[in-house]
């Protein structure tokens, strides 16, 4: 299109040398620059977004599910939060909504529509090839070789040995979920913990050493989910000024933590009942911190629900900021058969399981479902970066905010309008 755009106006250019060759210089000077001023400001892109392939936008295949993946985040981390009341609370919602869109591709009758239900997909509004398509997009975002962030998301089936698995199946999801799936012997429960182990701290460089601990010799399907993020900040803090303070984790504890600061400009919500500061990485994703006053967290669904909105970033106001972050090293084991039982996916890790679709010759269910994510947060994100930059901020004396209580953050990148990570941080010097 540019190209056209740019081959037009040469044409028309010689046209006015022609027509207009004993014309004042500068009236043909004022016509030809009026006539490149639509071709210099339709090729100037959109800054962050700039040669970006899948950034094109609202009819995306992965945006016709992004609703119900923020639906599902928020359900799940809900309920990880209340169970965990007193605990840090990490997890990867789009990683665990892949798996189990995956599963359903082998999933028949009740135990299919069960688990897309508690993904929370209307089939009435999408169709099953809407949502695979989805999910295949999904995973070229998440694992996009260009981008500046080290990002790989993955999922694995290990099979028992004696099942004779679908051909389709392997195809399918191969094609639509870059899954791989695995002959398991389960008998030599050792030996298959240590396949699976293996496989998953290969995958994510070593940072998740041991996805499982311990596998049934009465196994015959479990699901392995993984995701690895290793990024840099796009304004590193500088590790001089990390001081050590106070953290007040409930009325009664206090904790000291090494807290990493920065003064500059950031997008920033500063209000009475909460403050959300958007901290960028290099290449196209961002931390969303929220800090609810008094540690009320009513907020969050309203502030998450707004992520996929192309207008979020009107809600932030570029100022400058004294900020105080804590430095932070999470990492969480989910066990999803528990949780997405609460969700009513329930038949996929019974007997009344309907895996006809991964294997004719065998009644299948899940034996297990394992979610693990692991994230540090330190003064140069989670790499050493060497840049220095000169910003311009807002000439006034910058607000001082600190997040010295429990908060929430939220990883996302940014084409995926939804979160990557959700974190509920009530202790960050906790394991």
């Amino acid at each position: 299109m540019n190209l056209l755009l740019c081959m037009t106006t040469l044409i028309t250019f010689l046209f006015l040398c022609f027509i207009f060759s004993k014309m004042k210089f500068l009236l043909f000077l004022c016509l030809s620059i009026s006539l490149l001023y639509p071709v210099v400001f339709t090729h100037r892109g959109g800054g962050e977004h700039d040669h970006n392939p899948s950034d094109q936008c609202e009819n995306m295949d992965y945006y016709k599910i992004a609703s119900a993946n923020v639906q599902f985040s928020i359900k799940l981390f809900r309920q990880l939060a209340a169970a965990c009341p007193s605990k840090n609370v990490f997890f990867s919602p789009l990683s665990v909504s892949t798996a189990f869109a995956m599963l359903s591709q082998g999933a028949k009758g009740q135990t299919h529509d069960q688990i897309l239900e508690g993904l929370f997909f209307d089939t009435s509004e999408i169709s099953k090839k809407k949502i695979r398509a989805g999910f295949q997009h999904l995973q070229y975002i998440l694992n996009d070789p260009d981008s500046e962030l080290q990002l790989s998301s993955g999922n694995a089936l290990f099979i028992d040995k004696k099942i004779k698995v679908l051909q389709p199946f392997l195809d399918d999801i191969s094609k639509y979920y870059a899954a791989e799936a695995f002959s398991t012997d389960f008998q030599k429960s050792d030996k298959a913990k240590q396949q699976i182990n293996s496989y998953v701290k290969r995958k994510t460089n070593g940072k998740i050493a041991e996805l499982l601990s311990s596998v049934a010799k009465e196994s015959v399907l479990v699901l392995a989910n993984y995701i690895y993020f290793k990024g840099k900040w796009d304004k590193p803090f500088d590790e001089k000024h990390t001081k050590e303070g106070d953290f007040h984790v409930d009325e009664k504890t206090v904790v000291k933590v090494p807290f990493m600061r920065r003064t500059g400009g950031y997008y920033a919500l500063l209000s009475e009942n909460v403050t959300v500061v958007d901290i960028p990485y290099k290449g196209d994703a961002s931390a969303l911190f929220i800090l609810p006053k008094d540690g009320d967290f009513k907020y969050f669904k309203s502030i998450y629900q707004t992520l996929p909105v192309e207008t979020w970033k009107n809600k932030l106001q570029y100022q400058s900021l004294n900020l105080l972050l804590p430095k932070l090293s999470l990492s969480m084991t989910v066990d999803l058969k528990k949780e997405l039982i609460q969700l009513g996916i329930t038949d996929v890790f019974s007997d009344c399981s309907d895996l006809s679709g991964i294997s004719k010759d065998t009644k299948l269910k899940v034996s297990q479902a394992v979610h693990k994510a692991v994230l540090s947060i330190d003064e140069k994100g989670t790499e050493a970066a060497g840049a220095t930059a000169v910003e311009m901020v807002p000439e006034c004396f910058p607000t001082t905010v600190k997040f010295d209580r429990p908060f929430v953050f939220v990883l996302r990148k940014r084409n995926t309008k939804s979160g990557l990570f959700l974190a509920k941080v009530v202790n960050p010097a906790a394991e």
